[in-house]
């Protein structure tokens, strides 16, 4: 944790543990932050359209802890190299975030901040099963993107903070977890 000013933002993994959170199923999601702290981006990923859950949203790399995993940490790590390539040994752990419930499929979802060399060094490639395209977001773009949206999902309308940013639209837990990493870099 030795980024500066980055791990006093967050909180240590044992702290977001800590907070109670609803959920069956855990999971976890690696925000690999780069460019810190003089310009800052996040990279997050575009599912395929296809995909039985979360067709064509915008999520951060990530899924469900599996038996093999040492810990949530090693999830999202796992994850974001069979998602995207990244190596896991390309990523510095700094801090994690409170964990996330997601309403429809009940998985408590565990953020974890990593910084990483710009992605153009990194060779990231989308696993074609699940990811579509890899995207790169400056923490500036997404904050001017953010929105209090109306939107209706399986005929159910729900008010929603959404972040908005060349053409992608970032929403439910992906945007909340979003919405506190902003709020602890503010």
């Amino acid at each position: 944790m030795s980024e500066p000013g980055l791990a006093e933002r967050l909180l240590t993994p044992e702290q977001a543990a800590a907070i109670e959170s609803r959920g069956g199923t855990d999971a976890a999601v690696l925000l690999a932050l780069y460019g810190w702290p003089e310009d800052p981006g996040l990279i997050l990923t575009e599912r395929r359209a296809d995909l039985r859950r979360h067709a064509g949203e915008i999520s951060f790399p990530g899924g469900r802890q599996d038996p093999g995993d040492a810990d949530l940490a090693a999830t999202a790590l796992r994850e974001a190299e069979e998602e995207i390539a990244l190596d896991p040994a390309a990523v510095s752990l700094v801090g994690a975030l409170t964990p996330v419930s997601t309403f429809v499929t009940g998985y408590r979802v565990h953020p974890f901040v990593g910084t990483v060399a710009n992605p153009r060094e990194l060779a990231l490639e989308p696993n074609p099963a699940e990811v579509e395209t890899v995207l790169t977001f400056s923490l500036e773009l997404l904050r001017e993107g953010y929105a209090m949206r109306r939107l209706v999902r399986r005929g159910v309308p729900i008010h929603t903070p959404t972040y908005e940013v060349e053409g992608a639209l970032i929403w439910g837990a992906t945007a909340r977890i979003l919405a506190e990493l902003l709020e602890r870099l503010a």
